[in-house]
């Protein structure tokens, strides 16, 4: 059987789980390839980018362990040729949190054709994402599940909606289900598609500054949004640090444009 290197790829990572070691072990001692396995990947005709095809980021390229595959549903050419801003926060957000992440992302929205980049997480993720929908604007989830599973549930219906409309995309298979271990990972994806990277609440302990840590060492700008003095505020930090202080969309605008 002749083997085409793209779907040699897309089955590897299907066999694995998406798992970037194993799949770069099997590549390595040229692991025997399954006919059955490898005809019943194809039958699934999945939509999926690998490293060796001209639609693959060029933003991922140079990225620690730059997925060998991505898998998708909707519009793969948001990833090109568009300025992409990740919004990240905490899965709890204050109230002063969301009403500030979506009256910023309402300013600069209104604005511009800014394509808003989150994890489809609850709390500040949900809200930008929601946000860029409610204003007729892209947005892409980046998901560290596979795309027959939607995490949280409770999210579905925007889950439904990006997937439509936006842009839903993961490194992993369409079966693998959400995993703790796989959402630090997801992070260094949302923050190498994006410009930049905005954080409009979060805590000291949080995710998001997985987030913000493989932003740094990508070499993406760090915004933040200014919280009270007596609150255990990451964005304050992130500000003393030396993140753009963002009190407005104009002030997004002028950063990203």
């Amino acid at each position: 059987m002749t083997y085409g290197m793209h779907d040699i790829l897309v089955y590897f990572s299907y066999k694995y789980e998406g798992d970037f070691d194993k799949i770069y072990e099997a590549i390595k001692r040229k692991e025997r390839i399954d006919d059955e396995l490898y005809n019943k990947v194809c039958s699934l005709n999945l939509q999926a980018v690998t490293c060796l095809d001209e639609d693959y980021p060029e933003a991922l390229k140079h990225i620690y362990q730059s997925p060998f595959v991505l898998f998708y549903r909707g519009d793969l050419s948001l990833l090109k040729n568009t300025v992409r801003l990740a919004v990240v926060g905490s899965r709890e957000p204050s109230d002063y949190g969301l009403k500030a992440t979506k009256v910023l992302l309402e300013e600069l929205l209104s604005e511009s054709e800014t394509v808003i980049v989150s994890g489809l997480a609850l709390g500040i993720d949900k809200i930008a994402h929601q946000t860029a929908l409610n204003m007729k604007k892209k947005t892409i989830a980046v998901l560290g599940n596979g795309l027959d599973n939607c995490y949280p549930t409770t999210n579905y219906d925007l889950f439904e909606e990006i997937g439509e409309k936006g842009l839903l995309i993961s490194e992993y298979p369409p079966f693998v289900k959400a995993d703790a271990q796989n959402f630090p990972k997801r992070n260094r994806l949302i923050s190498a598609f994006s410009k930049a990277i905005l954080v409009t609440d979060a805590k000291y302990k949080s995710g998001t500054r997985i987030t913000v840590r493989h932003g740094l060492e990508q070499g993406k700008d760090i915004f933040a949004v200014p919280h009270e003095i007596f609150s255990e505020s990451y964005c304050n930090l992130l500000i003393k640090e030396g993140a753009a202080l963002i009190s407005s969309g104009k002030d997004l605008i002028e950063l990203l444009f």
